[in-house]
């Protein structure tokens, strides 16, 4: 099956420039990139973005660059918008009719080639499969410990409880996971054209969703977050070349 590796990034963000802020000496974008560069089997390479820095970035690393319309960079933009925009250009302008679509989020550095590989792999195994997504498990964030604000600022619980057993103790509770935002692997010939007939809020990654559970991933979004990401790029060897 055709491979091909797409990395996204908006230069409209609340903190400025952060797909191509310096860490440990390299762009940030740089690390998942490489990473993707890796992946076996992979053949095309194509960045989507409305900036130049975070264009040039990745044009470094081996990217081919597609240049993403102003109103699917719009902070009210859905990432759907981009896929699809992308999509079609490596259709119509390069001859390229992916089958299975890596997306690497340009503001996460926790990405190793060996995680892609497994959820490629855990892709072809399973015919049925629309994508493989990496998943953290956490429960104290679970929805039935969730609160809301209601009409008249009292605090109640988001989920109506009336009709569930509930334990105050975390381990007590039915396991919830949460999807990452560093990469998600795509199986395009298992969906509709258009990505629209997925689950909620990402419809691009079908019904079928297969997951893969790591132990931590992070999206940066504040410039504490870049310390973390620096400590895990450490920890793990990756802040070298590979």
């Amino acid at each position: 099956m055709n491979i091909t590796v797409l990395l996204t990034g908006r230069g409209n963000n609340t903190l400025k420039d952060k797909n191509t802020i310096k860490v440990l000496g390299k762009p940030l974008l740089e690390y998942g990139a490489s990473e993707g560069m890796l992946v076996d089997g992979a053949s095309s390479f194509f960045v989507s973005s409305e900036d130049d820095k975070i264009l040039s970035a990745a044009a470094n690393v081996g990217y081919k660059k597609i240049i993403r319309p102003k109103e699917y960079a719009a902070p009210s933009a859905q990432h759907i918008d981009c896929l699809r925009h992308a999509i079609k250009v490596m259709k119509n302008d390069h001859g390229i009719n992916p089958e299975i679509l890596v997306v690497l989020l340009a503001n996460s550095a926790t990405i190793k080639k060996e995680w892609i590989d497994d959820c490629i792999a855990l892709l072809k195994k399973n015919k049925e499969a629309t994508s493989v997504i990496p998943v953290q498990k956490n429960n104290d964030h679970h929805p039935f410990r969730a609160k809301k604000i209601n009409e008249n600022g009292f605090l109640e619980t988001f989920v109506d409880l009336t009709k569930h057993k509930v334990s105050s103790n975390r381990q007590d509770l039915e396991s919830i996971f949460f999807v990452c935002h560093n990469f998600w692997v795509l199986n395009l010939a298992n969906m509709k054209e258009d990505l629209s007939d997925g689950q909620a809020p990402w419809p691009f990654m079908g019904n079928n969703i297969l997951s893969y559970e790591v132990a931590y991933s992070l999206d940066v979004h504040r410039p504490e977050d870049i310390y973390l990401t620096e400590v895990w790029l450490k920890k793990n060897g990756l802040g070298e070349e590979r």
